[in-house]
């Protein structure tokens, strides 16, 4: 629903029947754990993880590219600098980091689907950047501008899917220099889930904000956070002005940023898990601090994209027990940071969702649940190694993500979890499907898929004896035709569009 009443901006008639003929679709809240963490780490291990990252920053450095003004920074800070190259002395970034809040909240445009990150929470977001698009009817094809449209819409209706995400697909139709105009502008209008900002270049982070100042009102942006946007960092220990210029832009608004390295294992680091997580450390501790340079306070999360490699081929693997293990680790150096942690999503290497999609992207949820993640970027949708957003593995995978959901709520153990009238009604012999405690329950005792098949085989095979593949284009088809956007100000879409058109005119098209 629209904000327009909280903020004082009125609609008109126009809006307030638009709100009341719009069809609301249930989304679940942010998953609030309710079990443990797996701690793969023992504290020795932890400590000396610690240890090789600071003689990591002071020994070696990183480096940042083509940022002088980043270079003063550091040198302000007490940095040794040599060119490009930024040595952080022993304890710099650790102190610096401290100034990085523990959680925030995410405002959407709807208040209801507010999210924090950060804590015991867990934030579920779409796949992230793929150039590529699959159905099963179109096949692998770049994307465009209308897949774009169709997945913010998927995401929105996606019950158990808390964030719209951002670059759900590159569309490839629009040129380079606009088509963040057109992709804020989508998830502005075409969902009310809360979104991320565009980082491709610092201009285009600051049309971001700027949009955001028509959607949500300057002084809300001013005071609150809304977006939470990804910078990469260049692994090994590379930090370009590109990613650093968008970081600058939403550190100095109080936008949320993701800092992650974008590691294969092998490739961009060290082979070994903990020589992997001293690297992962020490580029995010470098990143972090830097955020608080630009602003002390600006909300982060602490990032870990980490893949192992196939020796043979040079691909990337996923859903592998190295991952695993880095994750689980990455998580409790984040926790002793006290700062919210991003990792993990369905990620899998298959060209097709199939077996090989479902069991590495099983592995890769169920990691991210248990490693304590607090946002999941690429929750839903990945293939091909993420070079393909799959409509069919977006409804797939949004449907498993409800098995996070039930796993978070651990085991309730009250009156009514403990059955002991129950077991006293039945007794030996008998059988609880008519008994007094499931009459009551049945209804929310187990979860239950909306997309897999429970049907008897005649059943099943009466009906085409359809795989889950064909079933997820059926649910993709349905979803899509029973669509209805959110209500939103006729007088801030107005303003939406008059901001990208005079955008769009203001410089030629460009495709590179």
């Amino acid at each position: 629903m629209a904000e327009s009443a909280r903020r004082g901006r009125g609609g008109g008639g126009a809006a307030r029947r638009a709100e009341r003929s719009a069809v609301s679709f249930e989304t679940a809240r942010y998953i609030e754990r309710n079990i443990p963490n797996f701690e793969i780490l023992t504290e020795e291990a932890l400590q000396i993880i610690e240890t090789n990252a600071e003689i990591v920053l002071e020994e070696v450095g990183v480096n940042f590219l083509d940022n002088p003004a980043a270079i003063q920074r550091w040198r302000d800070a007490g940095a040794e600098i040599d060119g490009e190259r930024v040595r952080i002395p022993r304890g710099l970034a650790r102190k610096l980091c401290a100034t990085a809040p523990s959680q925030y909240t995410q405002h959407a445009r709807n208040p209801a689907r507010n999210v924090v990150v950060g804590g015991n929470n867990l934030v579920l977001a779409p796949v992230y950047g793929p150039p590529f698009v699959r159905d099963a009817v179109g096949g692998r094809r770049y994307a465009t501008m209308d897949d774009f449209n169709k997945f913010v819409k998927l995401g929105y209706m996606s019950k158990w899917l808390h964030h719209s995400g951002g670059t759900v697909c590159e569309p490839t139709d629009v040129p380079v220099n606009k088509r963040h105009l057109d992709m804020l502008y989508a998830h502005m209008t075409l969902s009310d889930k809360p979104f991320m900002g565009s980082v491709t270049e610092p201009s285009r982070a600051q049309d971001s904000v700027d949009m955001c100042k028509i959607l949500f009102g300057e002084e809300f942006v001013r005071d609150n956070t809304v977006m939470t946007s990804l910078i990469n960092i260049n692994s090994p220990m590379t930090f370009d002005d590109v990613m650093m210029g968008a970081l600058e832009v939403y550190a100095q608004n109080n936008q949320a940023c993701i800092i992650s390295p974008f590691i294969v294992g092998g490739a961009m680091a060290p082979v070994s898990v903990a020589g992997t997580l001293t690297q992962v450390l020490a580029e995010t501790l470098a990143g972090i601090a830097y955020s608080q340079l630009i602003r002390p306070g600006a909300p982060v999360i602490m990032g870990a994209f980490v893949t192992s490699i196939d020796m043979n081929s040079g691909a990337p693997t996923f859903g592998t027990p190295e991952a695993a293990h880095i994750t689980y680790g990455a998580g409790q150096l984040a926790r002793r940071l006290g700062l919210p942690y991003r990792s993990a999503g369905s990620f899998c290497g298959s060209k097709l969702p199939d077996a090989q999609a479902a069991y590495e992207t099983a592995n890769s949820l169920n990691m991210g649940l248990l490693s304590g993640v607090n946002f999941m970027l690429h929750a839903c949708g990945w293939l091909e190694g993420g070079l393909v957003s799959s409509f069919e593995k977006f409804v797939m995978d949004a449907d498993q993500l409800g098995t996070l959901h039930h796993l978070a709520r651990g085991v309730e153990i009250d009156e009514n979890a403990q059955a002991m009238g129950a077991i006293r009604e039945v007794g030996p012999g008998g059988h609880y499907l008519g008994c007094e405690h499931t009459q009551n329950n049945f209804k929310s005792a187990f979860w239950k898929s909306d997309l897999l098949d429970y049907k008897p085989f005649e059943t099943w095979e009466d009906e085409g004896a359809r795989d889950t593949q064909a079933l997820a284009t059926l649910r993709v088809e349905k979803m899509l035709a029973d669509y209805q956007a959110p209500a939103l100000d006729p007088a801030i879409r107005e303003k939406l569009d008059a901001f990208v058109a005079q955008k769009k005119s203001a410089e030629p098209d460009s495709f590179m």
